[in-house]
């Protein structure tokens, strides 16, 4: 994979290259097409920092680890990356997996910005060493919530296989649609295959249904199910923790994973650092980049602006959180407290629902902004 050098063309000029640790699944039961996407935007970013000269004239050097969607090997890495000299981690797709590297991460005084994950609470308690870029999931999953009742979508039903993430994802589409009229009715995909999900959701004539289950097993069995019983014909399918986002889906489903609408952190436009990204992660991956290839790319170049700013101990990494100020793919980055979190957010990142266009799965439909 060549990427164009910067119009600088300054490479890195001498010293020890300034390692950076990068979580990533690359491996199953992790979500693989999520994680080549992140890896591609974090590695075209290393390589335009090199292109502009390094750190100070030093290389960076990304040490990547496959988190294969493990908190314990998460853990695990990041223990070895701390070992290893890194002045930071960076990276992880997956929420619980990204929490288990952040308590790691804050125990082991290493800085690690998180790229992808959005479950609210990533460390129990606050911490210094952790910065996010996505949207907490209770912002974006609101979002969603308010789609689905300006779309007239009332009673509610999510399938769902065991998992924090999944249970906090029910938890606020509860909260935030019950207090609107709306009703959740909370089904397991453990006990139920896909055809006696069908039949309980036309029992209690449900006028949605939310995938918070993995891809493409169960979630591709269960669309293809619900697509095929007449009885469902106006149900609208959901997904917000994205899984239509990713070319496999649509190879998968062909038309019938079309018109499901998921959450995705784009902005309605790009402005022409996204677009130039975005053509270049295009060349690496070989199909449009997702959100995640942006988040990747966008997590590198902020923290080489904070080790170029206030160099490369672990600590005034850290202590860089709220004062770096980054323009990244997808707007202007900072960094501030929000409340729940304990960690440093990118408070204002941008959140969409978007559906693959039936008329043309490979395009996609804004639907909502939030």
């Amino acid at each position: 994979m060549n990427t164009p050098p910067s119009p600088s063309g300054a490479r890195p000029t001498g010293g020890p290259p300034v390692r950076l640790g990068a979580l990533v699944p690359l491996t199953r039961p992790g979500w693989v097409e999520a994680g080549r996407h992140l890896l591609a935007g974090l590695d075209l970013a290393a390589r335009e920092v090199d292109d502009a000269g390094g750190i100070d004239g030093r290389p960076l050097e990304l040490l990547v680890r496959d988190t294969a969607a493990d908190p314990e090997r998460a853990s695990a890495a990041v223990a070895e990356l701390a070992d290893l000299g890194v002045a930071a981690v960076v990276g992880e797709y997956h929420s619980v997996v990204a929490r288990a590297a952040a308590t790691r991460a804050d125990a082991l005084g290493v800085p690690f910005l998180c790229s992808s994950a959005v479950l609210d609470a990533l460390t129990e308690e606050p911490t210094e060493w952790v910065a996010r870029l996505p949207p907490v999931q209770s912002r974006g999953w609101r979002s969603y919530a308010d789609f689905l009742l300006a779309a007239g979508r009332h009673r509610i039903a999510v399938v769902t296989q065991p998992s924090v993430y999944w249970a906090t994802g029910t938890r606020v589409l509860r909260e935030h649609l019950v207090s609107r009229g709306g009703t959740v009715l909370e089904l397991d995909a453990t006990a139920l295959g896909p055809e006696a999900l069908c039949d309980a959701l036309a029992d209690h004539g449900v006028t949605a249904l939310l995938l918070l289950v993995g891809s493409p097993e169960p979630a591709v069995p269960i669309v293809r199910a619900v697509r095929a019983d007449g009885r469902l014909a106006d149900l609208l399918l959901g997904a917000p923790a994205g899984q239509p986002e990713f070319a496999g889906w649509a190879a998968e489903l062909g038309a019938d994973g079309a018109g499901i609408p998921f959450l995705r952190y784009l902005p309605e436009e790009f402005g022409p650092l996204g677009d130039r990204v975005g053509k270049e992660l295009r060349e690496r991956l070989g199909e449009a980049p997702s959100f995640v290839a942006f988040e990747g790319w966008d997590a590198v170049t902020v923290l080489a602006a904070a080790l170029r700013s206030h160099g490369t101990d672990r600590a005034a990494v850290a202590g860089a959180w709220p004062r770096v100020a980054v323009e990244g793919t997808r707007g202007p980055i900072r960094f501030s407290r929000t409340p729940g979190t304990g960690v440093w957010q990118w408070t204002w990142a941008p959140v969409q629902v978007v559906d693959r266009d039936p008329a043309d799965p490979g395009r996609f439909r804004v639907l909502h902004t939030g």
